[in-house]
């Protein structure tokens, strides 16, 4: 995989230096992209159309959050500060990674926390402070996963400093994918962990002549489970073959646009993305079987053909099931 990406970025590097327009073409996309994603895992509930709309045009959708469009600023802020960065050849240490924090929840100040009794409260924030109380989650295989004590999380963030600095021989890919995985081990702060840990490992990649790496909110789930894999098993392996993957991708779509094969002019407050389209039907199925034509009468704006390649798309990815075929055919979540 490794291989495949160092030769796909060479075909990249060939069609430098990019023009000004293809260059402010990809990094638009890019903020959306990235923004919307890494956004949507950690539970925004902006749509990738909304993410893109508000990003472009300052404009909001009536009955969202405040906190989700704060969130999505922020995060397309945070990826401009990324590229300044490149450009002065800044260090990764852990007074910047505190300065990426603050920028990324500025003016938030709460989050919501479960508590035992299953029910949620608002917990304050303390933006680019380290975690003054212990934090904990529910895994995707249902187990409470505890993170490092607060106690402990400066000298394990100043160790994971020295690795970073210290592992100069390792591929940066793979060292992007293992420092991902320590960060959010480690889970320093009160909230933002998780897009601080992609923030960080893009910077690693970045900063190496790598765009950056989406992490697609469709494919949450096994992003989840192979970081649980590392807690388990520690094995590495499965989430490093899974960045990659995430990685070609983001490559691909970076040549698409500069061999003219993307249209970049989309509006996107009336065209739906396939992410959005892909992310309407997982929450029509819901836990219950369901037919093409419910799918259709909750998503009436969506053609049937391209209702029945989205379906076909997400069966190949093992994200949804069918039992029976033809017209009786109903579809359920994996």
């Amino acid at each position: 995989m490794i291989k495949k990406i160092e030769k796909l970025q060479t075909i990249i590097n060939s069609h430098k230096p990019f023009s000004n327009e293809i260059l402010r073409l990809w990094q638009e996309k890019l903020r959306i992209d990235w923004t919307y994603n890494s956004n949507a895992i950690e539970g925004n509930t902006l749509t990738y159309g909304e993410t893109a709309f508000f990003l472009r045009e300052g404009l909001t959708s009536e009955g969202k959050p405040l906190k989700d469009y704060l969130e999505a600023k922020n995060h397309a802020e945070a990826i401009d500060y990324l590229l300044d960065v490149i450009k002065g050849n800044r260090e990764i240490t852990e007074s910047f990674i505190k300065e990426l924090h603050a920028l990324l929840l500025k003016d938030i100040h709460f989050t919501y926390a479960k508590v035992n009794n299953g029910e949620f409260i608002k917990k304050p924030l303390n933006a680019g402070k380290y975690k003054t109380l212990p934090n904990h989650i529910l895994t995707i295989s249902g187990k409470i996963h505890k993170y490092t004590n607060p106690i402990h999380v400066k000298d394990d963030m100043e160790e994971l400093i020295k690795w970073l600095n210290k592992k100069k021989s390792m591929n940066i890919i793979e060292k992007a994918c293992i420092f991902h995985y320590k960060f959010v081990a480690i889970h320093p702060f009160d909230d933002g962990n998780g897009r601080m840990a992609r923030l960080l490992m893009n910077l690693i990649l970045m900063k190496a002549g790598y765009p950056p790496c989406i992490v697609k909110n469709i494919n949450r789930r096994k992003y989840l489970e192979n970081l649980e894999m590392i807690d388990l098993e520690k094995k590495y392996h499965p989430f490093i073959q899974f960045i990659c993957e995430e990685l070609l991708s983001t490559q691909k779509t970076m040549l698409d646009i500069l061999e003219g094969k993307k249209d970049m002019n989309t509006d996107y407050s009336k065209t739906m993305n396939r992410y959005d389209r892909e992310e309407k039907i997982m929450n029509s199925i819901g836990k219950n079987p369901i037919s093409i034509s419910q799918i259709m009468e909750e998503m009436p704006q969506i053609k049937r053909a391209t209702l029945k390649s989205d379906l076909s798309r997400l069966l190949k990815t093992k994200k949804i099931q069918r039992n029976g075929v033809g017209k009786g055919a109903l579809y359920l979540k994996s």
